[in-house]
């Protein structure tokens, strides 16, 4: 099992940056893949970015270029550094920690809004 909470969300206006957070209550080397996804209102949830347990990452190919996922391991802490907000990327986002097929887990959520 695994509890995430995350950090950073706001109002932010185009152009700007945002930087998320999501702290794990275990090793998060010892997790399979950790994520952040979003749902934007009407919309299905979708992945925006992951790393996996040996640090390869991938990205939506909307964000490629503007967001950066990375992890800190001292801290247990994955962080979403978004670039070049637009409004499109306006959401609730998610953490999500990926032990298995049947043990997925998502922290609270926390609003992004990109606007002017």
């Amino acid at each position: 099992q695994v509890e995430l909470v995350e950090s950073g969300g706001g109002l932010v206006q185009p152009g700007g940056s945002l930087r998320l957070s999501c702290t794990a209550s275990r090793n998060i080397f010892s997790i399979n893949a950790m994520g952040w996804y979003r749902q934007a209102p009407g919309k299905q949830r979708e992945l925006v970015a992951a790393i996996l347990s040996g640090g390869s990452t991938n990205y939506a190919d909307s964000v490629k270029g503007r967001f950066t996922i990375s992890r800190d391991g001292a801290k247990n802490t994955v962080y979403l550094q978004m670039n070049s907000l637009k409004p499109e990327d306006t959401a609730v986002y998610y953490c999500n920690a990926y032990l298995g097929r049947y043990n997925n887990h998502w922290g609270q959520g926390t609003q992004v809004t990109i606007s002017s």
